[in-house]
């Protein structure tokens, strides 16, 4: 006997209303008050799918009719004509030919509805990850995200078709044949299969419970022994390196025996389902066919309908048979979109305000005013950041590790709030602008340029993909790669590869610089922009960089002090607070924080020439 398969009463409620939620959540993309045309198909799809049924429950009849015709049985004189019996079988043939026909309209003419449901769904999902603030993309996991949207997307696709097509026709059979059963014969039979019905449902959908939770221990051993077969082959040099072969083979074969155990579980509870079912639809349909034995031996019915209820009763248990995998199907649609929905319940934490303006940038005038923030409470980053880059002037950000540059740049960037003061550009606080607009005003070379898998001129063009090619030819030639660029076997159109892998760092910071060229923002942020390159490249790269600037407010970011000494102004930032501001000239003299960082970075710089001589 299987264990108690009853879930917990406030799991139950708990899994009930989480399946109402989801059935809300979908319904309106069945019947979309945008789309007549959707609801049009719905209705015809319904409408063939209960002609489908009825066509289906008249070839049971259509089966008595022959079967009294051929023994003489028939009531109707007509049919005992010779060729009655034949017509009653071609309209046998014709009626099953139908059934399936008319199921198949039905399919085609909601396959539209349903993959408008799927794209819909997919689209929003997509929509609403992106609308999600950094802070939550930085704490995701990429791959477990994805999984759960195409998991999400594909049960929804799945739910639909389920629920409409298997578990609907299903009840509508039987309510039909119920009635069927009660009209045409007697209420016994109708309380017969009505127990039966339910019995089976019952059991099954208990016994189902089960084994979802026998079949997920199942996975999770299966998961396990491959996991340790996976880890130990990618450290095959180390396994050899400790001798450790036989140790490696013991932890595998303890895995599989874990896996053996659980697989040998889940097929006897198959074997236990499938034994159930046996019995109750062998028992049910022994009991109505015994009862119309009987009558049939007294004369109260004839062959024909002897037939005819066991061709009803094999009927409907075939759909019977399939509930056990529709309704894990379902179950485990519901979870896939429980998870998907769970994301979709995920609110941005940086939102527009509902009379938000789009963002006027008149001169590029950017004001800090006593900016402060923190991730979290108990750790403050900024602690009252007061900064004034007027337009068209270049501000440099200098100080170690941790001292808050990078988050004044993803401040002025919004993907973040301030939790103190505020930021303006042009008198306009950040949250009281578009966020769109203000993406649009900002243009960003990050420290690590990340490039689509695509070509290089898709990559610059990114910036504005309605831009010709002469503008992004333009815009690379200002970021001094265009004969670079022409040098390669396709030109513009050469593969990058993944995260733009193919090109060296130089290379990927230029086409970034291009892009952001290409987009000619008002203001401009160099987020660290080469301090991951080596001397040579970043002298060569900063070239570019100056002229990229030309114009507009630059806000840099800097680690290496000799790319910021035509600064405006430097800041100097140590814990959250600015503690040194100046041009470079004037810190220096003044042999403080500044003058001792650029001291210690000239030595490095003088090392690295000495070693490279």
């Amino acid at each position: 006997m299987p264990p108690d398969t009853s879930l917990p009463s406030d799991d139950a409620k708990a899994d009930r209303k989480r399946g109402w939620t989801l059935i809300r959540f979908i319904l309106p993309y069945l019947w979309p008050a945008e789309a007549a045309w959707v609801r049009r198909r719905v209705v015809w799809a319904m409408l063939l799918l209960v002609t489908a049924k009825v066509i289906t429950l008249l070839t049971p009849y259509l089966y008595k009719l022959a079967v009294d015709t051929l023994s003489g049985d028939a009531r109707d004189p007509a049919l005992l004509l010779p060729l009655g019996a034949v017509a009653l079988t071609v309209a046998y043939g014709v009626a099953r030919f139908l059934s399936s026909g008319v199921s198949e309209l039905r399919n085609a003419i909601f396959a539209p509805v349903q993959m408008r449901a799927t794209k819909d769904i997919a689209l929003k999902t997509f929509r609403h990850m992106h609308m999600l603030s950094l802070r939550y993309h930085i704490g995701r996991k990429t791959g477990a995200i994805t999984r759960i949207i195409e998991r999400g997307v594909k049960a929804s696709e799945v739910f639909l078709s389920f629920l409409l097509f298997n578990i609907l026709p299903m009840v509508i059979e039987m309510l039909f044949v119920l009635v069927i059963f009660a009209v045409a014969f007697d209420w016994r039979y109708a309380l017969v299969l009505l127990v039966t019905i339910m019995a089976y449902v019952v059991f099954t959908l208990k016994v189902t419970e089960w084994r979802v939770r026998v079949r997920q221990r199942m996975n999770k051993a299966d998961q396990e022994a491959n996991q340790k077969a996976i880890d130990s082959l990618l450290n095959y040099e180390t396994v050899k390196y400790f001798n450790a072969d036989a140790w490696e083979m013991s932890r595998y074969d303890a895995s599989m025996a874990d896996y053996a155990k659980a697989a040998i579980r889940t097929d006897r509870s198959l074997a236990f389902l499938n034994a159930g079912q046996a019995l109750i639809i062998s028992s049910g349909l022994c009991a109505v066919m015994v009862m119309a034995a009987m009558e049939t031996m007294r004369g109260a019915l004839s062959v024909g309908d002897f037939v005819m209820v066991q061709a009803y009763m094999i009927q409907i248990t075939t759909p019977l048979n399939f509930l056990g995998s529709v309704y894990r199907n379902i179950r485990q649609g519901l979870t896939d979109m429980g998870e998907m929905h769970d994301l979709l319940e995920q609110r941005p934490e940086v939102q527009d305000k509902p009379d938000a303006t789009p963002l006027q940038v008149t001169g590029g005038h950017v004001t800090f005013r006593d900016v402060r923030f923190h991730y979290m409470p108990e750790r403050p980053i900024l602690k009252g950041i007061s900064l004034d880059v007027a337009p068209g002037q270049t501000v440099a950000l200098v100080g170690p590790s941790g001292s808050g540059k990078s988050t004044i740049g993803r401040l002025m960037f919004r993907f973040y709030d301030v939790t103190g003061g505020g930021v303006e550009i042009d008198g306009q606080d950040l949250r009281d602008v578009t966020q769109s607009s203000l993406h649009a005003a900002i243009g960003v070379v990050p420290q690590d340029t990340v490039l689509f898998n695509d070509s290089v001129g898709y990559n610059i063009a990114y910036a504005r993909p309605q831009a010709t090619r002469d503008e992004v030819i333009a815009a690379a030639k200002a970021a001094r790669i265009h004969d670079f660029i022409e040098s390669l076997p396709e030109g513009y159109d050469t593969q990058v590869g993944e995260r733009g892998l193919k090109l060296s760092g130089g290379e990927k910071q230029r086409v970034g610089i291009a892009r952001t060229i290409l987009k000619n923002p008002p203001i401009l942020l160099l987020d660290e922009a080469t301090s991951a390159l080596d001397t040579q490249t970043e002298r060569d790269i900063q070239a570019s960089l100056a002229e990229a600037g030309q114009g507009r407010t630059v806000i840099t970011i800097a680690h290496r002090l000799s790319t910021i000494v035509d600064a405006d102004q430097i800041v100097v930032m140590e814990a959250g607070e600015i503690v040194e501001r100046g041009r470079h000239e004037a810190l220096l003299a003044k042999g403080g924080r500044y003058a001792r960082m650029w001291a210690r970075q000239s030595a490095e710089i003088e090392r690295e020439d000495g070693a490279q001589s």
